[in-house]
């Protein structure tokens, strides 16, 4: 599936070619939560980094790699130079893959028949954590990778919501 993307001010557009479009898991480790804002978390997706196509990279101005008591992540964060939306992670421990952030994806994404919610031990108190057969809990990270996940549930590549 082809998800086309775009910052806030409409400085940057991109697009980028994803086989895992369902934006089930929300992350709520301090980066995702300080970095992206929302309801406590942030959801990113996963695509072919090969594919990421951008127009006006140049506008493509703010990386940031989070600072841990362990080192600087290698994790780069993207982010409009302009009006500061969060855009996507590329980490180089996995090059090939690139991680846009659902919140900048314009394309109608497809429902999620489950929602993961990861790094609880980083949640903050006023954020509720919804309940039911549809919701799965980890303190930390999951098994399951994103792939892996759309894998499970028979959703990898998937082209139409």
């Amino acid at each position: 599936m082809i998800l086309e993307g775009s910052c806030h001010c409409g400085s940057i557009h991109f697009s980028v070619h994803s086989n895992t479009p369902y934006p089930y898991m929300r992350c709520y480790c301090s980066v995702c939560r300080k970095t992206t804002g929302g309801g406590g978390y942030a959801i990113n997706l996963m695509a072919d980094a090969a594919t990421l196509d951008v127009h006006d990279p140049h506008r493509v101005r703010k990386i940031y790699q989070a600072e841990f008591d362990t080192g600087v992540s290698p994790a780069e964060r993207s982010f409009c130079g302009t009006c500061g939306s969060h855009l996507w992670l590329w980490d180089p421990r996995w090059p090939d893959l690139i991680h846009p952030l659902a919140s900048a994806i314009d394309t109608p994404l497809p429902k999620t028949p489950e929602t993961v919610h990861i790094m609880l031990e980083s949640k903050p108190d006023w954020v509720d954590l919804p309940a039911g057969d549809t919701h799965v809990h980890f303190q930390e990270y999951p098994v399951l990778s994103i792939e892996d996940w759309h894998k499970q549930k028979n959703l990898f590549g998937r082209n139409t919501p």
